[in-house]
């Protein structure tokens, strides 16, 4: 899966969904770095406003998924009607993410750097490479990270209908559940974009949506200093960092990781991942 084989807005849509929410409250005990995931109780935070016009040329860069009839096996969760973007009320901590993975080359390399500081992380990954990658997959949960759905081949929801939306969000909670032995507990939209049907689907899958506070634009592949400085620049307590450990060469985002990963332990920062219980 070459993601970042795609329009050049690929993240500009992150960068609109970043605005639903700047306040959004989540009420959660964060794990020790060192912690394993359980439940948290949260409370739904306010609405999402409309979002504005989307390049269409985001739509065509993906094969379409096949819809299969297999009926959902999972808990409700509550409906939240935008995602959640930090993570407040952990003291000073931080969340790192990566998404769209995972990649036989990049990921082994992230995974042995958090590993090195022993910390934890939250993986997205895309059901295609997981269902490829399944030994990755494994190496992930058995290294206590957190596993999130990111959809099976990477779509822009809001031009999907409620069953490929299903389709996509279900084939890749079915391949994590089989391969690690747990369903996901929270979701990532692609390129970032929620819509109504986004947060019902996953919600019916027993999935929280969760965002970003920080975006590092590695995905651009602007450099290694420039990555570092925008992490650096939007570290603070509670912050959810976005990086990508697949889609593309991704030798950037793990040279920034090496970088400033000691860098925010030395300043204090705990890396954790968010808890539900």
């Amino acid at each position: 899966m070459q993601i970042d084989q795609r329009p050049v807005g690929r993240r500009t849509m992150p960068r609109m969904a970043a605005g639903f929410a700047a306040a959004t409250v989540l009420h959660m005990i964060a794990a020790d770095s060192a912690g394993a995931p359980d439940r948290a109780a949260m409370e739904p935070a306010g609405a999402v406003g409309p979002l504005t016009a989307l390049p269409a040329a985001l739509s065509a860069h993906r094969p379409r998924p096949v819809t299969t009839d297999a009926a959902p096996r999972f808990r409700p969760a509550p409906v939240r009607t935008r995602p959640f973007e930090e993570v407040p009320d952990i003291g000073h901590a931080m969340v790192l993410t990566f998404d769209d993975g995972p990649d036989p080359l990049h990921t082994p390399h992230i995974l042995d750097i958090l590993r090195t500081h022993d910390v934890r992380a939250m993986f997205f990954l895309c059901g295609e490479m997981a269902d490829g990658n399944p030994d990755l997959v494994r190496a992930i949960a058995d290294d206590g990270h957190t596993i999130g759905n990111h959809s099976w081949t990477h779509p822009l929801f809001t031009e999907l209908s409620r069953a490929r939306i299903r389709d996509e969000l279900g084939r890749t909670g079915d391949v994590i559940e089989k391969l690690t032995g747990a369903p996901p507990l929270w979701c990532r939209a692609p390129y970032g974009v929620w819509n109504r049907d986004t947060f019902e689907i996953g919600a019916a899958m027993d999935m929280e949506p969760m965002a970003w506070t920080v975006d590092s634009l590695d995905w651009t592949e602007p450099g290694v200093t420039s990555i570092v400085r925008r992490i650096r620049e939007g570290a603070a307590p509670g912050a959810v960092v976005l990086s990508h450990d697949a889609g593309g060469d991704r030798s950037q985002s793990v040279a920034a990781l090496r970088r400033y990963l000691p860098e925010l332990l030395d300043e204090g920062y705990r890396i954790t991942v968010p808890h539900r219980r």
